[in-house]
């Protein structure tokens, strides 16, 4: 098994002791429980990492880190996938960025699309950003990766098909018999550049926002025979692409 990863804000000076405190020394020492002799890595959540061996655990929050030596950073991953997730209900949005954090995606990018019965408003709709950035960085330290998806602010529509224009390959997952789709199993996907997926609510993706979409070049796409639902869409088609492009060889 690859050692647990602890997030430290800055890696500059780090080394080649460490104490690890605060939250994330807590979480090593009392929900790890980890001993003198364990591995474990050091990230900032940007690509940037550094292995180490614990020397002790003080307390119920301070853990000594020795042995780290130099910073090494991890090249970004080609091609990019970002998922323009649509706004599920309830806390099933944290539920698509967590697992589509542990799948993979490069980027998240919460939509408030025209059929979303959850509205982003406020302080509240901070507040739910916050959770979403917050939950995308607990996946990435359990998934044990060292580059952390970014998640953007919410974008509006027009926003959207500014990004899908930009991509290499832009796809809005669609179901709809009376509206053309192709699988996106055997769809021509580049090697390298930036993958773009829309997931729309469980409404489905409105037609006035597939017109927009489609005029920027994006085209539909269908994962299977079954129906899934938005919070768990992003995160088979994530999985899809990542085996299709190589990145899980």
């Amino acid at each position: 098994m690859t050692a647990p990863v602890f997030v430290v804000e800055q890696l500059d000076g780090v080394g080649p002791e460490y104490v690890l405190d605060g939250p994330e020394g807590r979480h090593a020492v009392s929900v790890k429980r980890l001993r003198p002799g364990e591995d474990v890595v050091l990230t900032d959540g940007r690509g940037h990492w550094i292995e180490g061996v614990v020397k002790a655990a003080e307390g119920k929050d301070r853990l000594v880190v020795m042995d780290l030596e130099s910073v090494m950073e991890e090249p970004l991953a080609q091609p990019r996938i970002t998922v323009v997730q649509a706004l599920p209900k309830g806390d099933r949005g944290e539920l698509a960025v967590e697992t589509m954090t542990e799948a993979g995606v490069d980027a998240i990018v919460p939509w408030q699309a025209a059929r979303c019965i959850t509205q982003w408003k406020g302080d509240r709709g901070l507040k739910a950003l916050g959770k979403w950035r917050s939950t995308a960085r607990e996946a990435g330290k359990q998934s044990r990766r060292v580059r952390f998806p970014d998640v953007a602010d919410a974008a509006t529509g027009k926003q959207v098909a500014q990004l899908l224009a930009k991509a290499d390959f832009a796809a809005v997952l669609h179901e709809d018999r009376d509206y053309p789709s192709e699988p996106l199993a055997t769809a021509e996907l580049p090697a390298e550049g930036e993958i773009v997926l829309v997931v729309g609510p469980e409404g489905g993706v409105a037609p006035e926002e597939l017109e927009l979409f489609a005029a920027a070049g994006a085209k539909a796409y269908r994962l299977g025979r079954t129906v899934l639902r938005s919070s768990t869409a992003g995160t088979a088609a994530v999985s899809l692409l990542m085996g299709r492009t190589g990145r899980w060889s």
